[in-house]
């Protein structure tokens, strides 16, 4: 709770991942890569309840290993592919509001696949929820190379201005204004505001928390599980060591 506002944080964590099998509980630097989310959330300071909303047996007995509940599985409508991020979380809250009695104000998505957040990043999201009166705060960070004005469309094989123009020979400080983009790690938003636009972000009052880029990797592809294990190795986090290979 934060102030007496209650707060659900839900991972969603489904089974079927194509990209790389069982993804979710993939092993990384000696942990499933979900419990490098269970342990964080376990160490905020203001969640309420923490649940992993799956449809995977596997993933619900890691979750419960590592301290998250797997009160409920998914319905099958909920983990396809085409399933959306709020939709499940709407079904987790309802759930969850239903079968224990508790009525939530904040509901936090903390993605399983960006493994680089910690508590202190997901209580300051929280924070800043409260603090402004957001509709939804979304941790984000900031593009460099692939900033908008690089980004081409090919037409007729030939190279054009996607949508932003580009002097010719820009250097990377000359990408002006800053751009952004939702790194994958935390979304939070008002419960109310989840139910009633169906949506995790977008509305007028959706602001950014700002996460570095070595806190940012989203695990997509093998390629992004070698820079995850390297940048651990890199940054440890010493209370981390207690729960390898437990």
């Amino acid at each position: 709770m934060i102030g007496d506002k209650t707060v659900l944080a839900v991972t969603l964590a489904r089974g079927g991942s194509k990209s790389i099998p069982q993804k979710n509980i993939v092993p990384l630097n000696g942990l499933p890569l979900l419990a490098y989310t269970v342990i964080e959330a376990k160490r905020s300071q203001y969640i309420d309840n923490y649940i992993v909303s799956t449809d995977d047996d596997e993933i619900a007995a890691c979750a419960e290993h590592y301290g998250a509940q797997a009160p409920f599985q998914r319905p099958r409508e909920l983990a396809s592919d085409t399933a959306t991020s709020a939709d499940a979380l709407m079904q987790a809250v309802r759930w969850m509001e239903e079968n224990r009695d508790k009525t939530y104000d904040f509901v936090l998505e903390l993605m399983c696949t960006n493994p680089m957040k910690t508590h202190a990043d997901i209580d300051a999201v929280i924070e800043k929820l409260y603090n402004t009166g957001a509709d939804s705060v979304i941790s984000v960070v900031q593009l460099e190379d692939h900033h908008p004005m690089r980004v081409k469309k090919i037409i007729d094989d030939c190279l054009v201005d996607f949508c932003v123009y580009e002097k010719p020979e820009n250097r990377r400080q000359d990408l002006r204004p800053p751009a952004y983009i939702r790194n994958g790690a935390i979304y939070a938003i008002k419960k109310d505001v989840l139910l009633k636009t169906r949506a995790r972000y977008g509305t007028p009052n959706s602001r950014p928390y700002l996460m570095v880029a070595r806190l940012s990797v989203n695990i997509d592809s093998p390629i992004d599980l070698l820079v995850a294990e390297e940048l651990i190795k890199q940054n440890p986090r010493s209370y981390l060591e207690e729960h390898t290979n437990a």
